[in-house]
């Protein structure tokens, strides 16, 4: 996910940016619920507080005493995006402590009601956190219904960023990393994945289109409702909703797969060709880490001024200029296509168990796109990689190594998307192939996406498989490669220098 602005082409692009059994992987790593433990049992009489799963990077995200099924979210738009949409969040979850209380991450909206298994519930504000106390305590291990009535302002808060994105025509989101809870209530972080249902009503001028695939509209006085499911759990932060005076393109991709895109409708013509690349752009990536994880996918062209680019389930976000301005050549967009594309299966299929594990969705990402640069454009990715090994300590020095970045910047949550997650993560990627042998990679990056699909998955466990599919302790190099504050040797090419980290301005 891209995240800043986008920099010259012809250099590294650093960013910044039915139902299912229950998907393999899917736990909260003990790490995280250990310094939440003792909070899961609340009583009623201690203040209400925000609480949090214990994420290194963002503590305060996610909640302990319960996990996620399935969300029913239920929005009306009026046809102004900047007016509150009235909303209703359903979350279907099974307690795994007694609960006298639980909380819920919510921070941009009124609430207007709280049910709990369809009786009212008191409920209160701790922080970013929405504090729910039901009429009869919940015990652990059962199945628990919270419905929520709120608003849903797509006006940005000062000091918050993501959430909805406004566009020329209506709206988009962009919920990375910790924005979902700014659009509806949730339990925002991708160690809880669900199933989503995703129901929109909105004037009949307006088109619809949200992660997963139709499955009802509806027409009723001027105003006409949409509904989406997803077929395979996803994490809150990869939420898409689009509404807007749109156009919906049809196409077909590998073995039958529906691809949609959503374009400004005045638009479709002269988006069509770039649109027309994705049914290749999948074989590819299929050649290379197997069978597309999800039931369709597409590109989401929005009219709007981000910066950046989102992988968000099935319907990837991008800008709409990036293809109608001629500010990049067009081997580096279709890369960049590829990027998101690639996070399909690295960081939605398989997702971080904790946001220090984000370098294995961009690490991943952008290791693909520069592999199809290479092989679809002639632009040898040893280059790049050896460009990056000089910028690696400097990296490492301002933003912390790949696996260990350092904390967000205050105000500045997304700041986490350095460029040591990016092609910093890309060189280690580059560094292990280098070690282990292509043929041997090749088998890990499959087996990765195999093992861990519909999931979450850590560091660990990638250095586990690594470890177990070449026969040798790999500990040392992920060590040094991933949490070494300089950068280790590069396998094969002894002569590659890192360049001096900038010193400080004195006075």
């Amino acid at each position: 996910m891209p995240l800043t602005p986008r920099t010259g082409a012809h250099q590294p692009r650093l960013r910044t940016t039915r139902p299912h059994p229950r998907p393999r992987g899917r736990r909260l790593a003990a790490g995280l619920v250990a310094s939440a433990a003792a909070l899961c049992l609340l009583g009623a009489s201690a203040p209400p507080a925000p609480l949090g799963i214990g994420d290194r990077l963002f503590p305060h995200l996610g909640n302990p005493g319960y996990d996620v099924a399935s969300y029913h979210l239920d929005f009306t738009y009026t046809g102004s995006n900047s007016k509150p949409l009235q909303a209703v969040t359903t979350i279907r979850a099974v307690t795994t402590s007694d609960l006298d209380r639980l909380n819920l991450d919510f921070a941009h909206g009124t609430v207007q009601s709280v049910d709990v298994d369809g009786r009212p519930a008191a409920f209160t504000r701790a922080g970013e956190d929405l504090v729910v106390t039901p009429e009869t305590p919940l015990s652990a291990g059962t199945w628990t219904r919270i419905t929520v009535r709120h608003t849903s302002d797509p006006v940005p808060a000062e000091h918050q960023d993501g959430g909805w994105v406004r566009t020329v025509d209506g709206l988009a989101m962009a919920d990375q990393a910790d924005a979902a809870h700014l659009v509806y209530p949730c339990n925002d972080h991708p160690s809880d994945k669900a199933m989503f249902t995703i129901r929109v009503t909105a004037p009949d001028a307006y088109t619809v289109v949200a992660n997963g695939l139709p499955v009802a509209r509806e027409r009723a006085a001027g105003n006409t409702t949409w509904t989406y499911r997803v077929e395979h759990p996803m994490a809150t932060e990869l939420t898409q909703v689009s509404i807007g005076r749109s156009a919906v393109l049809h196409r077909t991709g590998p073995h039958g797969l529906p691809i949609r895109d959503v374009v400004p409708a005045k638009d479709r013509k002269a988006l069509e060709p770039w649109l027309a690349k994705t049914p290749d752009q999948i074989a590819w990536l299929e050649s290379k880490v197997g069978r597309f994880p999800f039931e369709t996918y597409g590109v989401l062209m929005a009219q709007a001024s981000t910066g950046f680019e989102l992988e968000t389930q099935t319907l990837s976000l991008f800008e709409k200029d990036l293809f109608t301005e001629p500010a990049y050549p067009k081997w580096y967009i279709e890369s960049i296509m590829v990027h998101e594309l690639s996070h399909q299966w690295f960081g939605d299929s398989v997702s971080p168990r904790s946001w220090s594990d984000v370098w294995l969705n961009e690490g991943h990402a952008t290791w693909y796109e520069e592999l199809y640069a290479q092989e679809k454009a002639k632009r040898p990715m040893e280059k790049r990689m050896k460009a990056a090994y000089s910028a690696s300590d400097a990296w490492r020095a301002a933003g912390g190594p790949p696996a260990a970045p350092k904390l967000p910047t205050p105000g500045q949550k997304i700041s986490i998307f350095r460029p040591s997650v990016y092609d910093g993560a890309a060189l280690v990627l580059y560094a292990l192939r280098q070690e282990i042998g292509t043929h041997a990679f090749e088998r890990l990056e499959r087996l990765w996406v195999a093992d861990h699909e519909d999931g979450t998955a850590s560091t660990a466990d990638f250095e586990q498989l690594a470890s177990d599919l070449t026969g040798r302790d790999l500990s040392g190099f992920f060590k040094a490669w991933l949490y070494g504050a300089k950068t280790p040797p590069m396998p094969g090419h002894p002569d590659w220098k890192t360049a001096p980290a900038p010193k400080r301005p004195t006075r």
